[in-house]
């Protein structure tokens, strides 16, 4: 049996740029900042920052000198991001 299939490519932009998935993005971005904080020194800054491009987004952001190293030494993004089911790869171009 075939079935005509049409992916309704206006609906899906509606969802992924409406209220329930930038609630959803921000909830996780505010618990992987909430874990980032428990991984770095106390009274480190730690910014979450949503923003729409395509879709619901936001970053975190450690608002230390050191925070490269200390990404790159432990992984303290990658491993709070990790703690809330979220997996991190590789940006490729």
């Amino acid at each position: 049996m075939l079935v005509d299939f049409r992916l309704d490519h206006a609906g899906v932009r509606e969802i992924l740029k409406g209220p329930e998935v930038r609630q959803t993005i921000d909830g996780l971005a505010d618990e992987v900042a909430a874990n980032v904080r428990a991984l770095v020194p106390a009274g480190t800054e730690i910014e979450v920052r949503g923003y729409t491009t395509d879709r619901g987004a936001a970053t975190v952001v450690v608002a230390d000198p050191q925070a490269m190293s200390w990404q790159a030494r432990d992984g303290i993004l990658t491993r709070a991001a990790g703690f809330v089911g979220l997996e991190v790869k590789a940006w490729q171009r």
